[in-house]
Order: C-alpha cells, then structure tokens, then sequence
C-alpha cells in the first residue's frame, strides 16, 4: 500500500452537527419532574399503564392537587377513566383462560409415525372427563415406561405403540370413563 491509501483510509468522517438553541424563554431550570410512586414513572405516562387505576388512587392520595389537574371530559367521566376503557387488557403467562363447559366427547387413541420406524400413541379427549392431563402423563410414563408429554389442550403423547394397552389402562384406571367412548382411531397422521 501506499502512502497515499492511509492518508485517505485516515480521514474523519464527516460530522453530525446541531444546533441547540439554548434554554427555552418561560421555562424554569432545572425542570422538576413528579414521578409516581406505584409506577415509578413521570405522571404524564401512568395513564398507559395497566395499572392506571392504582395509579390514580396513589395520586388521590398523596398529590390531591395534581390530581386535580387531570380534570374531566365532556361528558362528566374523568379522562384516564376513558383511557382505561380503550386500554387493551393483555395476557400473558399467569392469565387463565376460562374453560368452555363442553359435553364429554369420545376419548379417541391412535397411533402416529414419527422419524423411521420410530412411533407414538396419541390419547385425546380425557379432558372432557376431568382427567387431570399431566397427571395422566406420570401415569403413562410409569406404566409404559417410557417418555411421555402433553402436546395441546386436550391431548397426550405417548413414545411408542402402545394403543391396545392404553385402552385397556383407561378402562382399568379411570372408571368415569364408558368404555362405548373409547375409540381406537388407527394411524394419525403426526405434525412435526
């Protein structure tokens, strides 16, 4: 290389320049900021939080005359109040949901492929009878020795042919269950 390649691989890039103009006429400095003490966020932002309700009670409570400054609609209800109905409620973990009262349906095993020669016996519908699904899988797992593992809302997994002796487990294991529902449905085709 020469000496000309590191003087232009040594130049600066050019530079970003901007321009403040200084403190703002009518403002006093330094700004004093009033956080919220359930939040721990600046006022301003409580109402995106989904814990805005709590967040009003704390204000109420402790900064009455910031309180009054969020003031009410139009309509007579309080600002936040319409936020909060606007506010998508979110889930996650933790949240529930609430299982639909369905009527017992069939209790159907059948037999998929997996990789190879390799397969699993699908059992679903023990739901619907109140079986206890992971319970139901240590069950398995004992019985059949061999890995087992609950797959969907409604379904267990079990590695390995096992349907005639599933079947006859569930009669023998979980008498609730009629043994007119109890349905050997064959092969399964089985997602990857």
């Amino acid at each position: 290389m020469s000496e000309t390649d590191l003087t232009d691989e040594a130049q600066e890039p050019e530079r970003l320049v901007i321009n403040y103009p200084g403190p703002i006429p009518g403002f006093k400095y330094p700004i004093q900021m009033v956080f919220c003490g359930n939040c721990s966020l600046p006022l301003e932002y409580c109402e995106f939080q989904p814990n805005y309700v709590e967040c009003k009670r704390w204000l109420e409570k402790v900064l009455p005359q910031e309180f009054e400054k969020l003031g009410t609609g139009a309509d007579g209800e309080a600002e936040g109040d319409e936020a909060e109905k606007k506010h998508q409620k979110r889930g996650g973990k933790g949240a529930v949901k609430p299982r639909k009262a369905k009527m017992p349906e069939k209790v159907k095993v059948g037999v998929g492929q997996r990789k190879g020669k390799k397969s699993v016996t699908i059992v679903a519908g023990l739901a619907s009878y109140d079986v206890d699904l992971s319970e139901a899988r240590k069950v398995f797992a004992q019985r059949f020795s061999c890995g087992c593992s609950v797959t969907e809302e409604d379904e267990v997994t079990i590695q390995g042919d096992f349907v005639e002796d599933v079947i006859a487990f569930i009669k023998e294991r979980w008498k609730e269950i009629p043994e007119e529902e109890l349905e050997d449905i064959g092969e399964i085709k089985v997602r990857k």
